[in-house]
C-alpha cells in the first residue's frame, strides 16, 4: 500500500519522532503492567518560568490531573521537531495546537483508565513493531539515537510515547468495537490494485563531494567547487582501475548520515526527494557498474550499483494484517469524536487554564458549526 500504508501508525511515528510528541507521563513498563493510568505528577518542570511560579494544575478529571509542566514538555518537543524539518510554527497557531495537545493528553489520561492487561500487552507488542520500524529507517541505532537526541529524547522516553500512544489505541479499538473482516480486506485489495504496486528499486553505494557548505548551506566557491570536482574525478578513475568502492566511499563520502549504511542506500523509483540526476543515474546501471561523477545542486556524486528489484505487485498475503489494521483505524477514526466526548463528560474533565479554556471552547464551537452549504 502506498498511501494507505503510511496512515497505519499514525500516533506513533509521527507523535514520537516526527511531528506532535502528544504523551507524556508514564513509563513504558507501566503501560505494560497493570499499573494505573500515568499522573502529571510523575512530569518535573521543564523551564524557568515553572520554577517562579510553580506547576499549576491546567486541567483535571475523575482520577487523574494534568500539570503545565507536562503540557510544555510537549510543545517543547513539538516545536523542536518542526525545527529539525526546517519549519516554524506560527504564533497564532501556537494557542490553537496547544488546546489540541491538552485535549490528546486528556484522552490518553481517560483512555489508560480503561485499559486491561490485554490492551496493556498488546500495546507493548505493535511498540515493538513500530520501534524496530523505525530503526529500520534510520538504518541504525545511532542514527536513531541521534535523531532522537535532536529531539531532546532519550530511546527509553521514545519506547514509553510510543507504548502509551499503542496502548491507548487498542483500548480505544476495543471500546468501540472496531474489527475488520477478512472479506473486507481482500475486498480493499482487489478494489485499490494501484495502493499495491511496488516500484522498480536499486540499492546502491555511494560517493557524495558537497558543493555547499554543511553549517551556512551557502555554496562553496568556484574554485573549491572545481577543486571538488577534480577530486571525485581522480576518486572514479581509481574505483573503476579496481579499488575497492566501500574503502573510498569510507575514506572521502562527505554524506555524515550514510557511513553508519556502510555509504549503501536504496533507492526507489519517483520518489520526488531523490535529486533526477541521482535517479536517472542509478536506474540506467548494470550490477557493479560505476556511474560517472554526477552533477548536483549540491554535490558530486559517484555510484556503484549493487542490485536492482523490479517492480512488482505486493501479495495480499504479505499486506492482509496492515490492510486489516488501517480498516480498523478508519472506523476508529469515524466513531472516536462522539466517544471520546462522552468519556470527557462522563469524567467531569475541567480545563483550569482560563486561556486552553477559551481555546478549547473555540475549537469546540467549529467542530459543531453547520458546513456552509454553496449558493444556487
Amino acid at each position: 500500500m502506498k498511501k494507505q500504508i503510511k496512515l497505519i501508525f499514525p500516533a506513533a511515528f509521527a507523535a514520537a519522532l516526527f511531528a506532535l510528541p502528544r504523551v507524556h507521563g508514564a513509563s513504558a513498563n507501566a503501560a505494560a503492567t497493570n499499573a494505573p493510568a500515568p499522573t502529571a505528577t510523575s512530569t518535573k518542570p521543564t523551564n524557568a518560568m515553572t520554577a517562579l511560579f510553580g506547576d499549576p494544575v491546567i486541567a483535571k478529571g475523575n482520577g487523574f490531573e494534568i500539570k503545565r509542566s507536562e503540557l510544555d514538555e510537549v510543545m517543547v518537543g513539538l516545536k523542536s521537531a518542526a525545527i529539525a524539518r526546517g519549519q516554524v510554527i506560527p504564533q497564532a497557531r501556537l494557542a490553537q495546537i496547544e488546546s489540541q495537545m491538552l485535549s490528546r493528553l486528556i484522552q490518553v489520561q481517560l483512555l489508560f483508565q480503561k485499559a486491561t492487561a490485554a490492551d496493556k500487552a498488546d500495546g507493548v507488542k505493535k511498540a515493538g513493531l513500530q520501534i524496530a520500524a523505525l530503526l529500520e529507517r534510520a538504518g541504525s541505532q545511532e542514527a536513531l539515537d541521534r535523531q532522537l537526541k535532536a529531539l531532546g529524547m532519550t530511546p527509553d522516553e521514545l519506547r514509553s510515547k510510543v507504548t502509551q500512544e499503542t496502548t491507548a489505541q487498542a483500548v480505544l479499538t476495543r471500546e468501540l468495537n472496531a474489527t475488520a473482516t477478512d472479506t473486507e480486506a481482500t475486498n480493499f485489495y482487489a478494489d485499490h490494485p494501484a495502493e499495491f504496486e511496488q516500484p522498480e528499486m536499486v540499492n546502491v553505494r555511494h560517493i557524495i563531494l558537497m558543493t555547499m557548505d554543511p553549517v551556512t548551506q551557502a555554496p562553496l566557491t568556484m574554485e573549491q567547487q572545481q577543486n571538488k570536482h577534480k577530486r571525485a574525478e581522480d576518486i572514479l578513475k581509481r574505483a573503476r582501475a579496481g579499488e575497492d568502492f566501500a574503502v573510498l566511499a569510507k575514506q572521502y563520502s562527505e554524506d555524515p548520515n550514510a557511513k553508519d549504511d556502510n555509504n549503501e542506500m536504496i533507492l526507489v523509483r519517483g520518489n520526488p526527494r531523490i535529486p533526477a540526476e541521482i535517479e536517472t543515474a542509478a536506474f540506467s546501471l548494470t550490477n557493479n557498474q560505476i556511474s560517472d561523477v554526477i552533477v548536483t545542486s549540491t554535490s558530486y556524486g559517484i555510484l556503484k550499483l549493487l542490485s536492482k528489484t523490479p517492480a512488482k505487485k505486493v501479495e495480499y498475503s504479505t499486506m492482509a494484517d496492515k490492510i486489516k489494521d488501517y480498516l480498523i483505524q478508519q472506523k476508529t477514526e469515524k466513531l472516536a469524536p462522539a466517544y471520546l466526548d462522552k468519556l470527557q463528560k462522563d469524567a467531569n474533565v475541567q480545563i483550569l487554564d482560563a486561556d486552553l479554556k477559551a481555546a478549547a471552547a473555540a475549537a469546540a464551537a467549529t467542530a459543531n458549526a453547520p458546513a456552509e452549504t454553496p449558493e444556487k
